[in-house]
């Protein structure tokens, strides 16, 4: 069965800020995730990151349990945990492009109050672009 997780932490120092962290972020990632089936996408805005993952559930958790130990971020809060019936992210891992745009069409501040509702909309209007 496949699942999403989505989640958002605080991220701590340069994490995502500068080019060459994002780069590296990205291409441990993509290459860890194809090695585990998972799929997802990353967003980083003023500080904060909002992840969201597709997989099996064992792979899930095993990633969930690295990234709880990444000291790249903390505060990290499940907004969403659920069985989906299909992949709606298709890449092992992508970066959003403009984090700023798709929160300005919610009508939302920035990822550090997001609900798991807002959380799923931010998703569904990525897949729109």
């Amino acid at each position: 069965m496949l699942h999403r997780v989505i989640y958002a932490s605080e991220a701590v120092g340069a994490t995502g800020t500068s080019t060459l962290s994002i780069a590296q972020i990205l291409g441990v990632s993509d290459r860890n995730n194809r090695r585990d089936r998972i799929s997802g996408c990353l967003m980083f805005h003023e500080g904060h990151i909002l992840q969201a993952l597709e997989g099996g559930r064992a792979d899930l958790d095993r990633l969930l349990r690295r990234i709880l130990a990444d000291p790249r971020h903390t505060a990290l809060r499940i907004l969403s945990d659920m069985p989906v019936p299909e992949r709606c992210l298709p890449e092992p891992m992508r970066l959003c492009d403009d984090p700023a745009t798709l929160l300005g069409q919610l009508g939302l501040p920035g990822l550090s109050s997001l609900t798991a509702r807002e959380a799923e909309a931010l998703l569904d209007l990525r897949k729109a672009a």
